[in-house]
């Protein structure tokens, strides 16, 4: 199943996240299909920024959204 997640990049203490579309099987910073966007959590205000057109493709084709990128998409 192709799930549309967050995988976590930066240095320690110091988060910063892609918004991806991988399959559900993969870890979480695994091998992913495409990056849709970026979220950081570190700035203020946060930073969130994604590719509403791809988002609604992969949703279309069947992609669920993971519980933290769906709170994060209706900010």
């Amino acid at each position: 199943m192709t799930v549309i997640r967050l995988t976590r990049m930066g240095r320690t203490k110091r988060p910063f996240y892609r918004i991806v579309v991988t399959d559900s099987r993969k870890r979480r910073d695994g091998g992913w299909i495409e990056s849709i966007g970026y979220y950081n959590p570190m700035v203020e205000p946060e930073v969130i920024k994604f590719d509403a057109e791809r988002l609604a493709y992969w949703k279309s084709v069947g992609a669920k959204l993971s519980d933290k990128v769906a709170s994060i998409i209706n900010k």
